[in-house]
């Protein structure tokens, strides 16, 4: 068998920025056990898989190295910004320079309104190329809280590192994070995960991973910035340069409990990693009644090429 494949960048406009993800095209011929072992070869935070769907204009299941994940961010960004730049997406749904079209996205945690932005200015001639890429996520669901004291000690930090007021707390808009606010740059500098303790609090409170943020931006555009640090169970650690799907929580969890004074705000990560990404982000309803976050971001492309299997 061979599929046609590409890898992309997301949340960046640059080549070797952002978070790269693979996106396998046509994969209903492909079993979940064939999706793990390419995502494991692939070794990337995640590899998407376009499939049919009979809800939705297109489908994808997104994997790990180690785990299939129901919904995710840059995967999103990447897949779709991919299937627009090559035409793989209904014609209806290709839009005139300067306009914002929108396609429906179907995964395992539900389907989603994607919209498109295409670049150029209204009515030009130039070549429709992709802007951005808007993924509304899941209504947030707010889990079980944790102190300080519980829980900065696996990630290396003390109990006054915490930013000062809400609960550390697992939210989900599609996938559980943990949402971990320090008090600043310095704070973020410090973490030192403890992986034995971490998979072991992992386990027993069944999220997927970690968001620890403060409510200062990596450059004087940005208003958060972010870092997102996991560990296996042997003890390897893991740093991803953008995580989209946590992004939406931390918009959800900042304004649930009141921390920014407007819904919509820029969030950064991976500068410290020489991968800077950034992303837009816009809380839709009041901080008790939130209906949807939604994470936008440019992509690029850096590999096109064929799987052979």
């Amino acid at each position: 068998m061979t599929h046609e494949f590409m890898q992309v960048d997301a949340f960046t406009d640059q080549p070797l920025g952002g978070n790269p993800c693979a996106i396998v095209f046509d994969a209903d011929d492909l079993s979940t056990e064939t999706m793990q072992a390419i995502a494991k070869e692939n070794n990337l935070s995640e590899t998407a898989f376009v499939l049919k769907s009979d809800v939705a204009d297109v489908g994808a299941r997104y994997f790990t190295p180690d785990e299939e994940i129901p919904l995710a961010g840059h995967p999103t960004i990447a897949t779709i910004y991919a299937l627009a730049t090559t035409n793989r997406i209904p014609s209806d749904k290709i839009g005139e320079p300067g306009s914002t079209t929108q396609i429906m996205l179907q995964l395992p945690a539900g389907v989603l309104p994607i919209d498109i932005v295409w670049s150029g200015k209204p009515g030009s001639d130039q070549p429709r190329s992709v802007d951005q890429v808007i993924m509304s996520q899941l209504a947030p669901k707010f889990g079980a809280t944790f102190s300080s004291e519980q829980i900065l000690p696996i990630f290396g930090l003390q109990p006054e590192d915490s930013l000062a007021g809400p609960p550390i707390q697992i939210v989900s808009t599609g996938t559980p994070q943990l949402m971990i606010p320090v008090r600043d740059h310095d704070a973020l500098r410090r973490v030192a995960l403890n992986a034995a303790d971490y998979v072991a609090f992992r386990e027993r409170e069944k999220f997927f991973s970690p968001h620890i943020f403060c409510l200062e931006g990596a450059t004087e555009s940005g208003d958060t910035f972010a870092r997102h640090v996991v560990a296996s169970h042997g003890g390897s650690t893991f740093e991803d340069p953008f995580t989209g799907s946590a992004t939406g929580g931390m918009g959800a969890y900042i304004w649930h409990h009141g921390l920014m004074d407007s819904p919509k705000f820029v969030a950064e990560q991976g500068h410290w990693m020489g991968r800077p990404g950034r992303a837009k982000v816009e809380v839709v309803g009041q901080p008790d009644a939130i209906e949807t976050v939604k994470v936008g971001g440019n992509a690029a492309t850096i590999i096109r090429g064929e799987l052979l299997i």
